[in-house]
């Protein structure tokens, strides 16, 4: 419906009765009024039309014999309907002649135009805000209109008349204006399809909000957001804006501008391109509900929003979190059931975020919530989550308290709520799991896998440390050239030493392994054996910086003193061997 279809001059109205209906020992007949190019039925049996004239013949002054008189006999037979039909039709048509501006209310509601038609609307409306707009606006209750009022008043505020059109005081165009002005929450409503029996489509009906001058919350549904117009009037005033099943885009609603003016940028944002149009913000808009529409980006237009601390995108088509780190106020956002994947890198974005609802969304990681410090609620529910590994990047949180994972997959692992909970150490007890307080039993059951996994943690430390000395020792290990030359000389007199004790293997097997420790420092005998005061020598010193293992064997009872006295010589001999070489390495260092 368009501006034309209600020209300032007179609209011609056109009834017919189409036919009738038996109804139980009744006949109604169904009446079609049409007002240019909109339509629309309604049903009324005879008795309605009686008492309809008996009310215009006191208010009116309609003459009695316009309205064809009652049959007690066969009124139910087809000629009579037929005939009665046809007075009825032209009955009505001679009350819309006589009445062609503004029809009686009697007359307005029985052929609906209260419903439908421009000023039966505007003018039903203002009655009843004359009788209970004061007691509405004192209540501070939610006021409820729909498209098809709204574009009515956006119609008639449009035309050069009087605002009381048809005599009567209380249907006066003036109280709904002031209404409106004072009015602080509103509630829009329309419908998908036809309204009522009419053929008017309320999506394809224009109205202009900006007659509300004191709005702090409005809510809209099941509208076209390219039918509302005025909406950027309200940003000095709106606290809590609400948009459902009506947009496709975040921009349609808060830069309706956008779509006449491309280049556009924030008001008090600096820019280096070319700018045709700046927008001002939404000056006192805190909280923005847009959910259940079919968003499938978050846009630019956020920049127009910077005091927005509750935001709610639910039920979108949202695959991505972008641009929300212009929302520096934000903290409760609402991002179930929509398409998301992965949250990359999420604290850059939601810095000081406390409420989180990402359920019904496909993640399976949690990777990119590790930074969110100041977390405090978050819901996880109905994604793909199955490995309990997830947990540990949430498990570091310092402030999370209420945490919901239910119908995931990792739901069905055996002790799925201990195994969760253990990953939050010490603070588990503070963490409400999927709506319950952990039970005693559960954080019981929790330390004990605390216990178990810090003595994991330290055997694995202790392993590492022991790879990192082999290590470091294998390193030192390949030291400079005089560690070499000790190192050679060493190994001579190990060969001397080991052709020295030749003889006395059958009482003593002496064993000689390279640890590959050397010092440079030449160390003496008690030196030596201070290394390793686990083992104990047979041998008085040991000549060489090799680790000497010495498994000294006894001899038999029956030994002869002949074996016992060649032993004695030959560990002699090797003392000997070993202060000569000492003598000589220790002079070749001086050197």
């Amino acid at each position: 419906m368009d501006t034309a279809v209600f020209p300032e001059d007179v609209v011609v109205k056109k009834v017919s009765i189409v036919g009738s209906e038996l109804v139980e020992n009744y006949t109604v007949y169904v009446i079609e009024v049409k007002v240019r190019d909109h339509r629309w039925t309604i049903k009324h049996r005879y008795s309605d039309f009686h008492d309809l004239h008996e009310k215009l013949t006191s208010e009116k002054k309609i003459e009695k014999h316009l309205l064809p008189p009652k049959k007690m006999i066969g009124k139910n037979s087809k000629s009579l309907v037929e005939k009665r039909q046809k007075e009825l039709e032209v009955y009505l048509q001679t009350l819309l002649v006589r009445f062609p501006t503004a029809a009686p209310k009697v007359l307005s509601y029985f052929l609906h135009f209260h419903q439908y038609e421009m000023n039966g609307i505007t003018a039903a409306l203002a009655e009843e805000l004359f009788h209970k707009g004061e007691q509405l606006l004192v209540a501070g209750e939610l006021f409820t209109l729909c498209p098809l009022q709204l574009y009515a008043i956006t119609q008639q505020l449009k035309l050069a008349k009087p605002t009381c059109s048809n005599g009567d005081a209380k249907a006066d165009l003036g109280h709904i204006l002031d209404f409106t002005c004072r009015l602080k929450y509103l509630k829009i409503t329309g419908t998908r399809g036809e309204v009522g029996t009419s053929n008017i489509q309320e999506d394809s009906l224009t109205f202009d909000l900006s007659v509300f001058k004191a709005l702090l919350q409005i809510e809209i549904s099941d509208c076209n957001s390219a039918q509302i117009m005025g909406l950027p009037s309200l940003k000095p005033c709106l606290v809590t804006l609400s948009v459902h099943h009506s947009a496709t885009s975040m921009m349609d609603v808060l830069v309706p501008e956008a779509c006449v003016s491309p280049q556009w940028v924030a008001e008090g944002a600096l820019t280096d391109r070319p700018v045709a149009t700046i927008i001002p913000i939404w000056k006192r808009l805190t909280t923005l509900d847009m959910s259940h529409n079919h968003i499938g980006c978050i846009d630019d237009s956020v920049k127009l929003i910077p005091k927005v601390e509750f935001l709610d995108l639910s039920s979108n088509e949202l695959s991505m979190v972008e641009n929300l780190q212009h929302l520096y106020n934000l903290i409760h956002l609402d991002l179930s059931y929509n398409i998301l994947t992965v949250l990359e890198g999420a604290h850059t974005k939601l810095g000081n975020i406390k409420t989180l609802n990402l359920a019904g969304n496909q993640l399976d990681s949690l990777a990119g919530l590790t930074k969110l410090y100041s977390l405090v609620n978050l819901d996880l529910s109905s994604n793909k989550l199955g490995q309990l590994e997830e947990i540990r990047y949430i498990g570091m949180l310092p402030c999370l308290e209420r945490l919901v994972l239910s119908n995931n997959p990792m739901c069905i692992i055996p002790d799925y709520r201990t195994k969760v909970l253990a990953q939050f150490w010490d603070r588990a007890s503070e963490v409400c799991l999927d709506s319950t307080v952990p039970t005693e039993k559960e954080l019981d059951t929790v330390e004990v896998l605390k216990a178990i996994q810090k003595a994991k943690e330290s055997k694995d430390r202790m392993a590492n440390n022991n790879e990192k000395k082999i290590s470091e020792d294998s390193r030192l290990s390949g030291g400079g050239s005089s560690i070499s030359s000790v190192a050679a000389a060493s190994t001579s007199s190990s060969s001397l030493l080991s052709s020295a004790l030749a003889p006395a293997c059958s009482s003593q097997e002496l064993i000689c392994k390279e640890e590959g420790f050397v010092t440079p420092t030449i160390l003496t005998p008690v030196d030596f054996i201070a290394l390793d005061t686990h083992r104990r020598y047979d041998v008085n010193t040991l000549p060489c910086e090799e680790q000497l293992q010495v498994t000294s064997h006894q001899p038999d009872a029956d030994s002869s003193s002949s074996d016992r006295s060649s032993t004695q010589q030959n560990q002699n001999t090797a003392a000997a061997v070993w202060r000569t070489e000492r003598s000589d390495t220790h002079g070749a260092t001086l050197t």
